[in-house]
Formats: C-alpha cells, structure tokens, sequence
C-alpha cells in the first residue's frame, strides 16, 4: 500500500479516535489500544493518552509487533499522547 509522505516537520495528522487510559496501568493502555484500533480507517492516527511510565516503551513496541506505524509521543501536562497510524 503506497501513503502519501507528508513533507518533513509536518505535524503529524489530528487522531481520528483519541483513547483515554490516562489512570491506567500496564498493560491496560495497550489493550484498550488494541481493542479499538480497527474503529478508525486505515491510514488514520489513534491517539493513546496513558501516564504509565511503561508506555514509553509498551506502545512503540506493540506497533513494531503489529506492524502499525508509531507516529510519535507527545508530552501532557501529566503524562503522554501516543500516536498510532493504522496501517492494514
């Protein structure tokens, strides 16, 4: 499947699904994560908010296993916003 590339320093695109585990410990946001990506059109962004210090790690490593694109994490006032890119 060919993506369009948005151009270098482009933000990345509004999530279609904003996921709420903010609270929650691991592996919760993972598979609240896993749960509901299939609600948003491939090619869409699943925001993940989680303050775990485990997501750092979890969500980059669970789109490696699933072959979803980790677009990047950003930071909250208490805790992070990861964002996911649906890709099949």
């Amino acid at each position: 499947m060919i993506r369009p590339t948005p151009p270098a320093g482009a933000p990345p695109s509004a999530p279609a699904l904003t996921i709420d585990a903010l609270g929650r410990k691991c592996p919760i946001p993972i598979i609240m994560l896993a749960e509901r990506i299939r609600e948003v059109p491939v090619g869409q962004v699943v925001a993940v908010l989680a303050d775990d210090p485990a997501a750092k790690t979890d969500v980059p490593a669970w789109c490696a296993i699933k072959t979803h694109e980790f677009v990047a994490a950003v930071d909250l006032p208490s805790g992070w916003a990861f964002l996911v890119r649906r890709c099949y």
